[in-house]
Order: C-alpha cells, then structure tokens, then sequence
C-alpha cells in the first residue's frame, strides 16, 4: 500500500487517485454539512411562528368552536395551549400610503403558542385593547410607519363587504376599523410583509364574525404527546369538518425545495467523486502493469487468477476506505473551524451555517467506499490469462 512503485510515474499516479479519494470524500462532507446547517437556518423561523399543530376548515374560510368543543381542548391530553386565529385579507392605509396584507386575529393565549418575544423587535405585544395592531416589519417600513406612542397617527384597515356586483357607492363597499401601532415583528422577508397582528376582537368587529367563527386554531403539544392520535382526536372534537396540519405541513413547499436542492448537490458531487474515484482504477491498473512479472511468478507457482485479483481489488479497497477516513476527518476539521471561527460569511455578521450528522458520516463512508470497490474491481479484472502470456 505505502511502499514505492519501481516508477516513479506510478507512484504519482497513485499519490493523484489517493488524493482524490480524499478530495471527494472531504467535499462530499462538506456539502453535507452545509446542507444539513442550511436547512436547519431556513427552518428555524418556522419554529418562531408556526404551531405544532394547526386546524384548517375543510372548506369556507371559518368554521365553528363551539364553548363546549374549547373545553375538550383544554381537557385533551398532549395539548399545552392552544389559540383562536381569525385571519383575513385587507387594506392598510396609513397617511398617504396604502398596501394590501393580512390581518391576523389573536387571542391572549397565542403568546403561548408562538414565542411572540422572538419575533417583536421593537415596541410591545397587543394588549386586550382592541384597537392596537402589530405590524411585520416590512409593512412598517413599506408604509414608513414607526411605533406610534399616541393614537394621534391611526392605522385605517379596510376590509370588501361580502356581496356580488359592483356597488354603486364605492365608499361603502368597506368595512374599516382604525387601530394603532404598538410593536414592529421581524420572522423573515415574505412574513414580515405579509401581517399585521390585532386582537381577536378587532378582526371579528371588522369582519362582522360571531364569537365562535374562527379561521384557524393554532395549538402547542406537550413534549410527551403523540401527535398522530391528536390529530385523530382533533377529527372527533370537530366532527372531521376540518383539516389538521403538522409544522411540517405546513411548510410542505420549504421542506421540498430544501430536500431536492440537498439530492442535487449530494447527486453532482457524486458523479465528481466517480469521475475521481475511476483515477483509482487508473492508478491498479498501472500497478498491475508494473507488477506483471511479480504476478507472472505467483501464477507460475500455483496462485489461482481470482487469487491475484484480490489482491489488486483489496489493495484497491484499502486506498479507498482509507483516504475516505482521511477525507472525513478533513471536512470534520473544516467545519469545526467555520462553526468555531467563521471562516465562510453570507454576511459580515452572519457565518454560513452548518451542522455535523451521523448520517452524514454514514452516507459519504458508503458513497466513496462502493464506488471505490467497483472501480477497483473493474480494474483487477484485468488480469487474465492474455496478460500473463
């Protein structure tokens, strides 16, 4: 394995195929790794602001919780909290600007299904007054609107009274509401421009909804809950007229796109490793050529073919696995030093994010050592008889 060839053009060879079992091993890793740190930063913001669990109706855009449906939530076992959500699309208009966004009706039991302390950067969470709102901080910035201490400056929020046709008095085709700004949220770009949080008071006076109509139900589990038998239960309580989502569910899309950008990046640099590893089908079969005399005498005193070739395809495997190990131990290195120093940056203040997994680990020994053991088999099957002739 470590002893020199009789050329020195082979053992240059083989010091490049080793290399690049090394260098694909090591890549490999690393792509892993960022993959894994990636997901882990696109996801967190997730945990910000989605529930563990959250009911949909099956169709319309509200459904009824009765009082009696409330009290065999809070009885439920695995549950923690759970939140009364009416949500809606509307017009905000402060001074002369206007955007359109989401008004997302809460009650007081929603700072304990989200972590609201998170995610408010600036000002306070709503109180039980009705007439505060909480802006994203994109819609803050896009209606330059700051968190105003005096409701001298109202945020007006207009809402399409239901009907069909075109009225004839446009000024009465809205409900509106006026309510001010106490706090600034920031989760990311998309959310922060998406809602504004009011009580749960304000969104049903402005959508003219009685008091058991919710649009959603946001709830918070219990470490210890089995969450597929709460969904079950969830069915019974509202009479399967509704939809339960898991977190992950929820972000369906997110979860998709990450996982097909990590099967392509894990795929391409695969086929960089294979292009590598087949350097180490170059390098046996240089050594076989090398060595045909040596292999000459073997077979002469009895060595079988097969015999010879395990030879070539152990010392094959052995380079393999090793510049492997090597390979993982340099990419371990390598982000323990960008997690510890920040060697990569996205931003001045923010370093490339990554995470060490045993199924990483996993997946790059069994990579770059299958495909090192059938390049090496490949070339050990060099060795025939027209060889030795």
């Amino acid at each position: 394995m470590f002893s020199p060839g009789s050329s020195n053009a082979i053992n240059i060879i083989t010091g490049i195929a080793a290399s690049g079992v090394v260098i694909g091993a090591m890549a490999l890793f690393l792509v892993l790794s960022g993959f894994a740190g990636l997901k882990d930063f696109s996801l967190q913001f997730s945990t910000y602001f989605d529930p563990d669990l959250k009911i949909f109706p099956v169709s319309g855009k509200t459904f009824t919780c009765t009082p009696s449906q409330k009290d065999k939530l809070q009885q439920l076992e695995g549950i923690a909290h759970f939140s009364e959500i009416v949500e809606e699309r509307v017009l905000l208009k402060f001074k002369d600007k206007q955007k359109m966004s989401f008004i997302k009706g809460v009650d007081a039991q929603y700072p304990m299904v989200v972590a609201t302390d998170s995610i408010l950067v600036f000002g306070d969470w709503l109180t039980s007054n009705d007439f505060q709102v909480v802006a994203g901080n994109g819609i803050s910035r896009e209606l330059s609107m700051g968190v105003e201490q005096t409701y001298t400056n109202l945020l007006s929020i207009y809402v399409p009274k239901p009907g069909t046709g075109i009225p004839s008095d446009p000024t009465k085709a809205f409900r509106s509401e006026k309510a001010v700004n106490i706090g600034i949220y920031s989760v990311n770009e998309e959310l922060d421009k998406k809602y504004i949080f009011s009580t749960i008071g304000l969104a049903r006076k402005l959508l003219e909804l009685p008091e058991d109509r919710v649009t959603n139900i946001e709830i918070k589990l219990t470490p210890q809950a089995n969450e597929s038998q709460l969904i079950d239960a969830l069915q019974t309580i509202f009479n399967n007229e509704v939809i339960v989502k898991n977190r992950v569910q929820l972000n369906d899309t997110l979860y998709k796109m990450l996982n097909t950008e990590n099967l392509v990046s894990y795929l391409v640099i695969t086929l960089i490793a294979i292009i590598a590893l087949f350097n180490v089908a170059g390098a046996i079969i240089m050594m076989i050529i090398d060595k045909k005399n040596n292999i000459k005498t073997l077979y002469n005193i009895g060595s079988t073919l097969p015999a010879i070739r395990k030879i070539f395809l152990f010392q094959g495997s052995l380079m393999t696995i090793l510049g492997t190990l090597l390979g993982l131990i340099l990419g371990l290195i390598l982000i323990i030093c960008q997690q510890q120093f920040g060697l990569l940056m996205i931003t001045p203040s923010l370093p490339y994010p990554t995470r060490i997994t045993g199924t990483s680990f996993i997946v790059v020994f069994f990579t770059i050592t299958i495909i090192g053991f059938v390049a090496s088999l490949l070339a050990s099957s060099r060795i025939n008889k027209r060889l030795l002739a």
